[in-house]
């Protein structure tokens, strides 16, 4: 236990200024991100061919969370889900999430499949007829119609351009739509630091009632996240239902590592390392955290690649971590 003078309040705490030139070094950090993604990607013609290839593309349906004018937003609004060609398709409120999301299982993972429901599920495949939806940085962007900053409108309205217009279904762009949302929240605290509510007494809400249920969710670095409890009227909890963002890109996961790893995989070429890695680079552009969606923490990331020839044997098998 922490003693408790580090609890109290210092006289020689961070004045509302300097965390306002913090805010604004963010501002200028970010931009900096965007500046260096610009001169090492994209003026980079191998690599941007990388990225904007069929190896690493994959038409989905998108959710996130919109505010009322369909900007990004983290933590209030809908949540809006569009289909591969940017319609929107549903539209709603975090206590109906099971109105529309459903969970397919398979013996073969610990990990659940969502799917949208009105779509239903086709198994591994991408497209309009699918219900396998993306979520996380680039989902975030697809779903909406901007930024709630300008200088983060900007650079939205900049990588739209530059990859043909929305939806972007390129999988590594996932990454340039994360630096987007960094600048995006660095503008956004400092509009914080300015705002003189923030020192408003009226901070806390007293309630009235005992609910019995209720549900969360919120816009994750990773996605969307829904939790959903249940009590008795002690408020003890009777019933928990959790859907991470990882779980809900895990359709997607695995449809990109098989994309990623049949495109690079050539018939009489050796599997070394760096192609290992190339397929790495299919899911961690989702930024998976198998602790959250598997409940285990085995410290590192285990990976197993089995390559077989057109009659199922086994060709060659690539092993990191995995027992």
């Amino acid at each position: 236990m922490l003693p408790l003078t580090w609890l109290a309040p210092r006289e020689d705490s961070m004045p509302q200024n300097d965390f306002e030139d913090k805010a604004k070094s963010l501002v200028e950090f970010a931009k900096f991100g965007l500046k260096l993604f610009d001169d090492l990607v994209l003026a980079n013609k191998e690599y941007l061919d990388l990225i904007t290839g069929g190896i690493y593309t994959m038409n989905s349906y998108y959710m996130g969370l919109v505010d009322d004018n369909n900007k990004v937003n983290f933590y209030e609004g809908d949540i809006r889900v569009v289909d591969p060609d940017g319609k929107e398709t549903a539209r709603f409120k975090a206590a109906d999430y099971l109105e529309h999301i459903s969970e397919h299982t398979e013996p073969w993972s610990y990990l659940k499949f969502p799917f949208l429901k009105k779509v239903g599920w086709k198994g591994l495949v991408d497209g309009k007829e699918s219900g396998v939806y993306r979520v996380n940085s680039l989902a975030r962007l697809n779903v909406a119609d901007g930024m709630a900053t300008p200088l983060a409108q900007e650079e939205y309205e900049r990588m739209y351009q530059t990859l043909g217009g929305k939806p972007v279904h390129l999988t590594l762009a996932f990454h340039w739509a994360r630096l987007i949302e960094i600048l995006y929240a660095a503008e956004r605290l400092l509009e914080l630091c300015q705002d003189k509510e923030i020192a408003d007494p009226n901070v806390r809400t007293i309630p009235t009632a005992t609910p019995d249920e209720g549900v969360g969710v919120v816009e994750a670095p990773r996605g969307t996240l829904f939790h959903h409890y249940m009590t008795d009227d002690k408020g003890i909890v009777t019933g928990v239902n959790l859907i991470v963002a990882t779980v809900q890109n895990n359709p997607a996961m695995n449809m990109s590592i098989r994309r990623a790893a049949q495109g690079l995989i050539k018939k009489g070429q050796e599997a070394t390392e760096g192609l290992l890695k190339m397929i790495e680079m299919a899911f961690r552009a989702y930024d998976p955290c198998m602790a959250c969606a598997t409940h285990t923490i085995p410290g590192q990331m285990p990976l197993e690649v089995v390559i077989y020839n057109s009659k199922g044997e086994v060709v060659q098998t690539l092993c990191r971590f995995a027992n």
